[in-house]
């Protein structure tokens, strides 16, 4: 009876452990879908192609390929906040550029097409996007 217990403890751990390693394929979202403006709500971030320069109000010089903002604080995509973008499969990476520093943020999307942008954190928090341009 302990060899059959034993026997089935081990199974069940094989099997476990065989589960864990299980992950579907990765999704490559193109790149190309998110350019553009998207709205949700008040909020928008608008993802650019190419690079542009932009001087801060501390007379710094930076590089960015994104902005977002809310029109509810009564700011401009002008006036929005900087980042960076990166899409790889499903992560997309936005590294906002602050006066002093730089603050990466990950995502995973679950939907990218011509008229829908939805993504979430780690911490539960899924974001819905419109195209506006």
């Amino acid at each position: 009876m302990k060899k059959l217990l034993h026997l089935l403890l081990g199974l069940a751990f094989v099997l476990g452990l065989s589960a864990c390693g299980h992950r579907d394929p990765e999704v490559d979202f193109d790149k190309a879908l998110l350019i553009g403006k998207w709205q949700e709500g008040t909020v928008f971030e608008h993802y650019y192609d190419t690079v542009f320069v932009r001087v801060l109000p501390n007379g710094d010089t930076v590089q960015a390929n994104g902005v977002t903002w809310d029109e509810s604080d009564d700011i401009t995509e002008e006036e929005g906040q900087l980042f960076n973008w990166t899409l790889t499969g499903a992560t997309l990476r936005q590294e906002h550029i602050g006066t002093f520093v730089i603050v990466p943020m990950l995502y995973t999307v679950t939907s990218l097409n011509t008229n829908e942008l939805v993504y979430g954190d780690d911490f539960g928090t899924t974001h819905h996007f419109s195209k506006v341009e």
